[in-house]
């Protein structure tokens, strides 16, 4: 009888060490071993995502390791394979190729039925992203309304330049010009930001009975400059700026007259090259910028006035909702019930979606 039951608790014990090895789904009773792929490294909202988000997993009792893209989609797919076959059994994946849903199925695909978090960068457009998750219980969306953040910038914008159009139209022709800051070409956030920083900004401005802002370089029929790498840069915008000034200057008469960036990086190189010139700094004339992130740099510039405003794109709250998530899933929650069970009152499941969840954007113009 003794050696009948202790046949059993060794079977018993065997079974659980299979059921618990690697590369078994997080939710399977064992230890959660999460990596995190980011499309890359210095992409300075991200690294405050990042900073946090390692606290949380840490704090909740998460094994976590951080993987760079380098903003290469195929190096990243290769990062993913090489963690499930080291024995990861969550993914939490900021995807390089933003608003590719195939490149979303081709994850998913990858994992088997190992969950994924997909967080910042969309997975899909029109409604595609909507798609994936609905046909793929394994995973779910945690980011931002996309449209919201160039609502608000242009709700901003519009309101500052009515409040202070004189002071703004350098030139005093009764136009203000304004130059553009595209983060990537085709990320579904840019696109947004792009196209309601400025649609929204002149709403509020003709309503005031203003003329609608004007873009400085009419040969320009985008009216944006882009990041041409995708990498929302602060280098890229200075660059940008750096060479508009030897057109585009007080001397001439013609000069930009204010400044809507995608992110608060680009902002920060608009701001440089503005300094460089002795605009934005010790009382001298500021030429509006305006970013999106409210990252601390941001702050520093706008509580010495270099900057006027920006939009809080939540990095503590992207960190926690991710993490809660995670943990939902890890003591046996599916994605979507993960999601459900959020409380935050900064996160919201989408209205199209039960899989995608938003963290709250908020305007920022000083503490």
């Amino acid at each position: 009888m003794k050696k009948k039951l202790m046949g059993l608790l060794l079977c018993v014990a065997m079974t659980a060490t299979l059921l618990t090895g690697c590369g078994g789904s997080a939710s399977n009773g064992g230890e959660t071993k999460a990596t995190v792929f980011w499309y890359e490294e210095s992409d300075v909202y991200l690294s405050s995502v990042r900073t946090a988000l390692n606290q949380e997993l840490e704090a909740a009792g998460i094994t976590y390791d951080n993987q760079f893209a380098a903003n290469d989609q195929a190096k990243q797919i290769d990062q993913i394979k090489t963690a499930i076959a080291g024995g990861s059994n969550l993914l939490i994946v900021n995807v390089v190729t933003s608003g590719a849903p195939d490149t979303a199925e081709d994850i998913i695909a990858a994992a088997g039925d190992i969950p994924v978090i997909f967080f910042n960068r969309a997975i899909g457009t029109d409604g595609s992203d909507v798609t994936v998750l609905e046909n793929n219980a394994s995973a779910c969306f945690i980011g931002t309304d996309a449209p919201e953040a160039g609502h608000m910038q242009g709700k901003m914008i519009g309101d500052y330049v009515v409040a202070n159009y004189d002071t703004i139209d350098k030139n005093a022709d009764g136009v203000i010009t304004y130059a553009m800051m595209k983060g990537d070409e085709a990320n579904i956030e840019a696109i947004y930001r792009t196209q309601y920083g400025v649609e929204d900004a002149n709403a509020v401005i003709t309503a005031a009975g203003k003329p609608a802002l004007k873009y400085f370089d009419e040969s320009n029929a985008d009216c944006y400059q882009v990041d041409q790498g995708g990498a929302w840069s602060a280098t890229a915008a200075k660059e940008y700026m750096d060479t508009n000034f030897v057109s585009y200057n007080e001397a001439n008469g013609n000069m930009i007259e204010l400044v809507i960036c995608n992110n608060d990086g680009m902002a920060e190189g608009v701001i440089a090259s503005l300094q460089e010139k002795g605009y934005n700094k010790d009382g001298a004339h500021v030429v509006p910028v305006f970013g999106v992130d409210a990252t601390d740099n941001a702050k520093a510039l706008i509580a010495e006035g270099a900057m006027v405003g920006t939009v809080k794109q939540d990095a503590e709250g992207m960190a926690a909702a991710i993490t809660q998530t995670a943990a939902a899933i890890a003591g046996g929650s599916t994605p979507t019930d993960a999601l459900a069970g959020l409380t935050d009152a900064r996160f919201s499941v989408a209205s199209d979606c039960s899989g995608k969840l938003y963290v709250a954007y908020a305007p920022y113009t000083g503490e």
